[in-house]
């Protein structure tokens, strides 16, 4: 398997495969937050999630890809001290703000970023087009962002810090795609890396978590947050692990855009799961989203 997918590094192969995960990583991406802003606590969710993502990560870490090569220790130690700031963020961003406009404002934030770590880290560039379709992308994006913060939110005295602290999520989520990116292209196998790096990742928040749980004087049963965790832990995975792919094939700044789709089914969500009103206007932004995506691709 690896094998075969490093072989479509830098063909037209590759590129139409780096497409199709990003799109996978959009739509999975909306299902993991929204699996962190629904029933459960945002940090005893995140907790469950780690959880399963180490035990299900450290069998095939240890026992069936290859060992990582020496340099990547410093590497992995790294993007693990980068996920768990971006985690803590995320976390307290949920509990202060609503879903529907802290999402947005947290993936449209991210891609401009990770383009610009892209050009500086890996000499990407974007052409007139691609900027074109990044603009019309972040246009959409934070014009949903504001739609919902007019119309649909109902916590407004925390608001302002969880904008906040969602512009600082979206810098942490530039940060760790175009860290990532680098990681899992330093080492020769890929799947070597996913495997350590999601073991290591499960290490991370379920202590914090259990003491948050601990503490609360109304503690929310364990057996349904863990089944719930499980869920997310798989959608991880898949989400997680297609992007890092996607950015190993391709460029790291197409694939962090095509990724921030996610948005348009985070709506979708919203609508079908959350039962949130979805009118002709925000129906509008999200194709102004798609397009934007349709023309970075394309203009490439």
């Amino acid at each position: 398997m690896s094998d075969w997918l490093i072989s479509l590094e830098g063909t037209a192969e590759g590129r139409n495969l780096a497409l199709v995960l990003a799109l996978v990583a959009a739509f999975l991406h909306a299902i993991f937050g929204a699996l962190q802003k629904g029933r459960f606590d945002p940090w005893l969710t995140r907790g469950a999630i780690d959880v399963w993502l180490f035990l299900l990560a450290a069998p095939l870490a240890l026992f069936v890809v290859p060992f990582p090569e020496s340099h990547m220790w410093p590497i992995f130690a790294g993007a693990v001290a980068i996920h768990v700031i971006y985690k803590m963020l995320q976390a307290q961003a949920y509990t202060k703000g609503a879903y529907t406009v802290v999402y947005p404002v947290v993936r449209g934030t991210g891609p401009l970023f990770a383009v610009i770590g892209a050009y500086l880290i890996f000499s990407e560039t974007f052409t007139a087009t691609q900027w074109l379709g990044v603009v019309v992308l972040l246009t959409g994006i934070f014009g949903l962002a504001v739609y919902n913060l007019i119309f649909l939110v109902t916590d407004r005295d925390t608001l302002p810090i969880a904008l906040i602290l969602a512009v600082l999520t979206g810098l942490l989520v530039a940060l760790y795609t175009t860290y990532d990116a680098y990681g899992i292209r330093a080492t020769a196998d890929p799947f070597s890396f996913l495997a350590w790096f999601f073991m290591f990742e499960g290490m991370t928040l379920p202590t914090v978590a259990y003491l948050r749980w601990r503490n609360m004087p109304d503690r929310p049963p364990m057996v349904p947050l863990l089944r719930r965790g499980l869920i997310g832990a798989l959608v991880a995975f898949s989400s997680f692990g297609s992007i890092m792919l996607a950015t190993r094939l391709d460029k790291v700044g197409e694939a962090a855009v095509l990724r921030e789709t996610s948005v348009v089914f985070a709506a979708l969500i919203g609508w079908l799961v959350l039962r949130e009103t979805v009118g002709p206007r925000r129906i509008a932004l999200m194709a102004l989203i798609a397009a934007g995506a349709v023309i970075v691709e394309m203009g490439g």
